[in-house]
């Protein structure tokens, strides 16, 4: 099948054989890398005592996360890498990399020997493995976007772009089930003898589906009638849109940085949650975001990104100072509940859409360059720092909701301007 029939065999909204898929093992893989690159943070308590033993369990714990850091600052570079390789060798070469570099640096940690048995070494090694997982996440989420949006139907790109999303937060979730089900039914000492290393031993599955891509997953038809585009074209002339991708960006990192992964912290200080309680809220609230993402991602294919876009941007920036007031203010479990939810599910107004609306900004032959460095430059300058920003800002004003204020609400404003700025091309033919 030449590349136009393969785009046009989908143009009424159908996937034929070739797109179901591609689209099936590049949202199983994305699954996998962001379950092995997040798996990190849910054990990281054990890993601080394993890798950067002390007599303080904080600055062993400050430590441990700093490492964990690492993989956030090496993602930059990952994309910009990374998405190049996919815009000149190809999506499939690019995803397949990202897959066998997140593998290495996964089960690497789960093999490796602590502190206790080679010294410093130990976390010298775990921090070089955490930027090998950090270059492969941020060539991970640009490429996978790219090649999932590329052999979706025009008319649905919306729709199966969202698994993007689905697959990313899935992967998240994943995780923290895997740790919390070893955590439960493992004792802590065995838990801190062997039974960490096991979620990155499963590493290992990914390795699976990495050689599944390579052998039965084509390349994606718009990257292969772009291909010349892409080696004679500048690296620079991608510059501004990559910078609309940056500006695109701001309010979805931050927005998801402080609403689910900070979230846990701001209950149990400032609403009164145990920390069982704050995590089944903060869980509960992913798991609503998952389930509406496609539900938003298929609207937007009815009736465009920008529409839900921009509601997710207003309808956050208006509610959260509200919102994190009255749960300071009244606190919870019955309240912070439905709030989380809510957040979740206005969350996925933006993450539903978003793949598909950010990957149209460009055309094929910058789009995996440029979306990639654009997107992973925003999530480590903003996202990743999230919740040491609100905490710093708590701490400096006195205030439990002034990241709402000087935070959320700035790049809200930020995101909007460039969403007004966005033409909507839902329904139309990718560049």
């Amino acid at each position: 099948m030449s590349s136009a029939t393969a785009v046009s065999a989908a143009s009424d909204g159908t996937l034929n054989d070739k797109s179901r898929k591609a689209i099936w093992a590049a949202s199983i893989g994305n699954l996998l890398e962001w379950y092995d690159f997040g798996v990190y943070a849910y054990l990281a308590t054990l890993i601080a005592a394993k890798f950067f033993p002390s007599t303080d369990p904080t600055a062993s714990l400050l430590a441990a996360f700093a490492a964990y850091g690492v993989g956030f600052l090496a993602r930059p570079f990952g994309g910009i890498v990374i998405g190049r390789l996919g815009d000149t060798k190809g999506r499939k070469a690019a995803l397949v990399l990202t897959i066998f570099m997140m593998a290495f640096g996964t089960i690497g940690i789960g093999i490796l020997p602590s502190y206790e048995s080679i010294g410093i070494w130990a976390p010298i090694l775990l921090v070089l493995l955490r930027i090998v997982q950090g270059i492969a996440a941020g060539g991970e989420w640009g490429t996978s976007t790219a090649f999932i949006i590329e052999w979706s139907p025009p008319k649905r790109r919306g729709f199966f772009g969202s698994f993007q999303q689905v697959s990313t937060a899935g992967g998240s979730l994943l995780g923290s089930a895997t740790a919390a089900i070893l955590t439960s039914t493992l004792t802590a000492s065995a838990m801190l003898e062997w039974g960490w290393r096991v979620p990155f031993l499963l590493g290992a599955v990914l390795l699976v589906v990495g050689v599944y891509m390579r052998r039965n997953v084509e390349e994606t038809p718009h990257f292969e009638a772009s291909r010349e585009a892409a080696t004679g074209a500048p690296v620079a002339s991608g510059f501004p849109l990559g910078a609309m991708a940056f500006g695109f960006t701001i309010f979805w990192t931050i927005a998801y940085y402080t609403l689910l992964a900070w979230m846990p912290s701001f209950t149990q200080r400032f609403a009164g949650l145990t920390p069982s309680e704050a995590l089944w809220a903060n869980t509960i609230g992913l798991i609503a975001m998952v389930l509406a993402i496609p539900v938003w991602g298929a609207l937007s294919d009815r009736i465009g990104r920008r529409p839900l876009l921009m509601a997710s941007a207003l309808s956050i920036g208006a509610l959260a100072y509200p919102l994190f007031s009255l749960m300071a203010a009244k606190g919870g479990f019955a309240l912070v509940l439905p709030i989380q939810i809510l957040f979740g599910v206005l969350l996925a107004l933006y993450s539903g859409p978003g793949p598909a609306a950010i990957s149209e900004i460009f055309p094929t032959h910058l789009r995996s360059t440029w979306m990639s460095a654009g997107y992973t430059l925003a999530v480590a300058v903003f996202g990743g720092f999230a919740p040491f920003i609100a905490t710093w800002l708590i701490q400096k004003t006195g205030s439990p909701v002034s990241p709402t204020y000087f935070y959320l609400v700035p790049a809200a404003v930020i995101s909007l301007a460039v969403i007004l700025k966005l033409k909507e091309t839902a329904g139309g033919k990718l560049h």
